[in-house]
């Protein structure tokens, strides 16, 4: 049977309504016998999206290390004793430690005393520091593409913050709780997530083609689909392909019949 678009028969308004909701209803079934159709082309996309995801994080994505150290930002008062009030000032004075251990002139002296090769905003953006819940201690934490560069700063930012926050703050200089140390294993990338994230996005770049296909293809294949979108079910279809032995006699006779024409002319 020669497939036919939908927009090449002209229909009443009843039946005009009936395609216009078949074609707006998306079955389900349908959607996933045609995704179980093209297993095989979405496992290939699958693996096809792991492997360049793996690719690219193994070979262009630059590993990171992350080193860490801890101040206390409470000292006791009269040399020995940590009273009421400390407590109540280190947790007022949180939220200023935290932002002038990112002030320029203390990172400019950490650059300077370890002689690194950037400048003060490439720096900023290596560090964070955050505050432990119900907490006064600050955890320095320093990201680098360099292991032992990480825990350097983030000592060398720990000394920095013990000299001039005191001079700033008019207060005791905070207390070491942690110093830090080259880390032994990368933070990042993670080679397994991205790669398992390249995989499913191939997979569901793979899906969504075929079913945009699916969805935008309006030519009729089976029989269903003309009881589908007009609501009358075909008596009889004619099936498209090689008729075989009667093509074959066909082609037979026509060869005799040219041979013959042919020796009349003569």
């Amino acid at each position: 049977m020669q497939r036919q678009t939908l927009n090449e028969y002209p229909v009443e308004p009843q039946v005009a309504a009936m395609r216009q909701e078949a074609e707006d209803t998306i079955d389900l079934v349908e959607v996933f016998y045609l995704f179980w159709g093209h297993l095989w082309q979405i496992i290939l996309c699958l693996i096809l999206g792991a492997a360049v995801a793996f690719s690219y994080t193994y070979f262009l994505v630059t590993p990171l290390y992350q080193a860490t150290a801890k101040i206390y930002i409470v000292s006791a008062s009269n040399d020995s004793v940590v009273n009421l009030s400390d407590l109540q000032i280190g947790a007022s004075l949180t939220a200023d430690y935290q932002e002038l251990l990112l002030s320029r002139p203390l990172l400019q002296d950490v650059i300077n005393n370890l002689s690194l090769n950037m400048d003060y905003n490439t720096l900023e953006s290596m560090i964070s520091i955050t505050n432990t819940t119900d907490t006064r201690i600050l955890k320095i934490l320093v990201t680098s593409p360099d292991p032992q560069e990480s825990a350097d700063i983030a000592n060398e930012l720990v000394n920095q913050a013990g000299i001039y926050l005191p001079n700033i703050m008019e207060t005791d200089a905070p207390n070491l709780v942690e110093s830090a140390v080259a880390p032994a294993s990368k933070s990042s990338p993670s080679y397994s997530k991205n790669t398992m994230l390249g995989g499913l996005a191939g997979a569901v770049l793979c899906c969504a083609v075929l079913l945009v296909r699916f969805l935008m293809n309006d030519t009729f294949v089976t029989p269903d689909d003309i009881a589908k979108y007009f609501g009358v079910q075909p008596l009889a279809t004619i099936p498209e392909g090689d008729l075989g032995g009667f093509n074959s006699a066909g082609r037979k006779r026509e060869k005799k019949k040219s041979k013959r024409k042919k020796g009349d002319a003569k």
